[in-house]
């Protein structure tokens, strides 16, 4: 028996702020800063994508999809230079790890050994056919510390929805700047929260006019209705993409899966450790 149609966006609302500790946390990227690697967005790529080894930058700004290449450029391969990759996966997961214990309160702890066993069987749902960072994720060996398990397991997760994404983005026909400006105007992020990730002035504005173009935009840089439609079909395959970790659980295992993680993203949200709002996109549950 299949589960509800909401499950797949109901489960990565639980489980994406499990993960997210790892961007938003100071102290998750001062692990990566302590082994050597420079500034936040070095720290971020080769955290990311340690998994896959020395990875250069044309194929890492193909798989993160929505960053500039010039930032990702900027970081690698010159990170690999300063810290090996298996240095880096293991820098990545303790800082997150740690980062999730810190910020939970302590008594929600032991939810977490609980949770562990759960996320590794909706992995175990998961298809890796296109999907190269996820594919990399899952290949890491898994941790016996209960916080590390379910930060490595959220992961694995998050990254099959990902390039579930990505690749829903590029049926859709949008690069990965539409998808974010597309993301922006329907209002689910602002273009503020990807500053950071330093798109130039002309290409934001060179891929509006595309938009425009295909009438998915208006001159006020909102959505059409073609565009809103556009936008609700990617959301919708995206869910359909990652359906087969919820598949696998069932609606008994996606309920007992919720009643465990929901109230830890919750806390980590209360705590501050996840912003709101945040360039992920999720909120409080």
């Amino acid at each position: 028996m299949g589960v509800a149609p909401s499950a797949e966006r109901s489960l990565w609302t639980a489980v994406e702020p499990l993960h997210a500790v790892a961007y938003f946390v100071p102290s998750a990227a001062a692990v990566l800063k302590d082994i050597g690697l420079k500034g936040y967005w070095m720290g971020y790529f080769a955290g990311r994508f340690a998994p896959l080894g020395p990875v250069p930058p044309g194929p890492v700004t193909a798989m993160a999809y929505s960053f500039p290449p010039a930032t990702v450029a900027r970081a690698l391969p010159d990170a690999w230079t300063y810290a090996t990759p298996e240095a880096a996966l293991a820098a990545r997961i303790s800082g997150a790890a740690a980062a999730l214990r810190a910020a939970l309160p302590p008594q929600r702890h032991a939810d977490l050994a609980a949770l562990a066993p759960l996320l590794w069987d909706a992995v175990e749902g998961c298809r890796f056919d296109g999907r190269p960072l996820a594919a990399g994720w899952a290949a890491v060996d898994r941790p016996a510390d209960p916080a590390e398990s379910v930060w490595l397991a959220a992961t694995v997760l998050r990254e099959h929805r990902g390039d579930g994404h990505n690749a829903a983005c590029l049926t859709a026909g949008l690069s990965g700047l539409e998808a974010v400006i597309t993301h922006v105007a329907a209002g689910l992020i602002s273009r503020e929260l990807v500053a950071p990730r330093r798109w130039a002035d002309d290409d934001w504005a060179a891929a509006e006019a595309r938009l425009r173009d295909r009438g998915l935009l208006d001159t006020a840089g909102r959505l059409t209705d073609a565009g809103l439609a556009l936008r609700r079909d990617v959301e919708d395959q995206t869910d359909r993409l990652a359906a087969a970790p919820a598949e696998r659980l069932g609606a008994a295992g996606m309920q007992q899966l919720s009643d465990l993680a929901a109230p830890l993203a919750r806390a980590l949200i209360d705590a501050k450790a996840i912003p709101v709002p945040n360039p992920v996109g999720v909120g409080r549950l």
